[in-house]
């Protein structure tokens, strides 16, 4: 076949889903038929781009290159956007939106870039620079298989967000372009830093935009739930802090050097007790994140009161930097401490986490606030997983992360779309929406079938993933098969609560009259949701696609989990603290290395003499 018609038989799968695509909208308008026809020619170059491939024959081993600068341009390009916006006249809402949205789609391309390195055990992208060095602080990023699906959901969600927020908030337009860039780039810091101070730095900054968002733009009691996620979330950042120095202080007295880098003060073995509290403390940051019971009630207020916009990020993007901070620093640095404490947390985020956000979601008459308390049970199949320690588990884990972030992000997308069209989400004011509503309800449904993880939406695999992985646990011990039948129990709690909600609100007499008239999804609307249906289907039919990029960095951690236990457990109850063995191969690069001898200048040793104290021999 000419070199012509190979490309043409290849072109094929590309120009079938554009055209089918543009024909599924049945409504006038050519953006909304651009927008989903583009969605899915990028759901099909996501699939051929990531399908596996055998090496030919004959292939080295060279890989892509990494471009050490791709981070630093994935991080500050919102940052330093967020800087300009706030020089571009107030008076000029539309260039203020079409900059913002610029910025985060250029992001969003640049991320793209990350797929075309195989992720490998170690890290890439790896980009390391002093920063102060008195103290041992170091600008240290780069992403791993975990990271990297993270990452990518970042630069997906909050573009959304944005585009939806610009849809219906039209005052302090200014400040809302500000408040999204920073957050953005706070987000992806936070998952790229490996410097635990570069962490902290970017932890604490994205409370700041998220906490304007809602205090601002959100709801009738905007100002306490606002004040309720700072203050929640800043109690726990403390005490992390405190474990932070504690870790730089021990290793400091054990090499000779401080440090804050997350591969040196991973490789420290502290005692029981030590490890035990430093554990805590970094868990409470984590789980109030989350977040886990008793610390999950920021959430549903933190949800209701927030502009729709904020509620996506908020649910796609932060929620997540709880599970992985536990899965990177608890699980990374103190394995020991993490698998003592793993059944226990396991029976809590089942029986106050599944079951309960599942109960307490049934009795919702507020959408919102019931999609809210879905969030705390979806969690905890995040947590779950996590804390039964096995590959299953884990990969479940970081599935369900990012599946959780597609389909909650897209119902609180959803719900955000019927508040503005009746300014009211109690579900007894609907009823029959599907009858003039057809493409919002169907939507729906989809999200809802995502959500409730039927067979072959991407909420299936996560979740079974974890069950599974939880019902092998070593570390659970005896708990393991009793609390894997729990967690399955809270997918069917799931089903009945979500379908029950789309029963009274799209089926039977349409009897309000207010819903009579309800226009249907806008073009914008479409175009904003069209991305997150069209993974719901990828993700949930081709889900190797996913779990194959992240095996072998969820392998290594796991390696180090074990060891770390192993050390833990080989610890006398009045042990001394001790640094563990470097890792080996790929995983050693960007060890930070003990800084040089100072050098002495010329003629310091006789200052020196000069400068001395008069001793008795002096004196006559």
């Amino acid at each position: 076949m000419t070199p012509l018609g190979s490309a043409l038989v290849g072109l094929w799968p590309y120009v079938a889903a554009f055209l089918v695509g543009w024909f599924v909208p049945r409504r006038q308008g050519w953006a909304e038929r651009l927008g989903v026809a583009t969605s899915a020619l990028l759901g099909v170059v996501l699939i051929v781009g990531l399908w596996p491939v055998a090496p030919a024959a004959g292939v080295g081993d060279d890989k892509p290159g990494e471009w050490p600068h791709l981070l630093n341009l994935l991080v500050f390009l919102p940052i330093v956007g967020a800087l300009g916006v706030l020089f571009l006249p107030r008076q000029a809402p539309k260039v203020l939106r079409a900059v913002t949205l610029a910025i985060l789609a250029g992001d969003f391309v640049v991320s793209l870039w990350l797929l075309g390195v195989p992720m490998t055990t170690g890290w890439h992208f790896q980009y390391i620079a002093t920063w102060i060095p008195a103290f041992g602080i170091r600008y240290h990023v780069a992403v791993d298989g975990i990271s990297l699906w993270l990452v990518l959901l970042t630069t997906l969600t909050t573009p959304i967000a944005a585009y939806v927020s610009f849809g219906s908030i039209r005052r302090r337009t200014k400040e809302l372009c500000f408040a999204i860039l920073l957050l953005q780039g706070a987000m992806l810091g936070a998952f790229v830093a490996l410097d635990l101070f570069l962490f902290y730095v970017f932890w604490e900054l994205l409370l700041v935009p998220m906490f304007i968002i809602i205090g601002v733009w959100g709801g009738v009691e905007r100002i306490k739930a606002s004040y309720k996620f700072f203050l929640y979330t800043m109690a726990g950042s403390v005490l992390m802090l405190a474990a932070i120095l504690y870790l730089v202080w021990v290793h400091t007295d054990l090499v000779g050097y401080p440090t804050f880098d997350y591969l040196a003060l991973s490789r420290l073995s502290l005692p029981r007790v030590a490890a035990a509290l430093c554990f805590y403390a970094f868990a409470l940051a984590f789980m109030v994140k989350v977040p886990m019971f008793p610390l999950h009630t920021w959430l549903p207020d933190a949800h209701v009161e927030a502009p729709t916009g904020g509620s996506i990020i908020l649910a796609a993007v932060l929620l997540k930097l709880g599970t992985y901070g536990y899965l990177r620093f608890c699980m990374g640095m103190f394995g020991g401490a993490a698998w003592q404490s793993g059944a226990t947390l396991a029976g809590i985020a089942i029986g106050l986490g599944i079951l309960y956000g599942a109960l307490v979601a049934w009795k919702q008459a507020d959408i919102k606030r019931l999609v809210a308390y879905s969030s705390v049970a979806h969690m905890g199949f995040a947590m779950l997983g996590l804390f039964a320690g096995t590959r299953a588990g884990v990969e479940g884990s970081v599935l369900t992360m990012v599946n959780h972030g597609i389909s909650t992000g897209a119902l609180f997308l959803l719900v955000g779309v019927i508040y503005d069209r009746r300014h009211t989400r109690e579900v007894r004011e609907f009823g029959g929406l599907a009858k003039v509503m057809p493409v919002y309800a169907t939507i729906f449904v989809i999200m809802t079938l995502s959500s409730i993880g039927v067979p072959g939406t991407n909420g299936f695999v996560g979740e079974l993933m974890v069950i599974t992985g939880t019902y092998v646990s070593q570390s659970l011990g005896g708990f393991a098969k009793v609390q894997a039948v729990l967690a399955a129990l809270g997918v069917i709690l799931a089903a009945v609560y979500m379908l029950s909600v789309v029963e009274r609100m799209f089926f039977g007499p349409l009897t309000n009259r207010a819903n009579r008239r309800l226009p249907d999804l806008s073009p914008r609307e479409v175009i904003a949701l069209a991305p997150l249906v069209v993974l719901v289907f990828v993700i949930g039919l081709f889900p190797n696609i996913f779990i194959a990029r992240m095996r072998p960095s969820v392998n290594a951690l796991l390696e180090d989990y074990e060891q770390s236990w192993k050390a833990h457990s080989e610890m006398p109850d009045h042990g001394q603290a001790r640094m563990r063995a470097q890792p080996e191969g790929p995983r050693r690069k960007g060890y930070p290395e003990p800084p040089p001898p100072r050098a002495e200048p010329p003629g310091a040793e006789a200052g020196r003499e000069v400068a001395r104290l008069p001793t008795e021999e002096d004196v006559p």
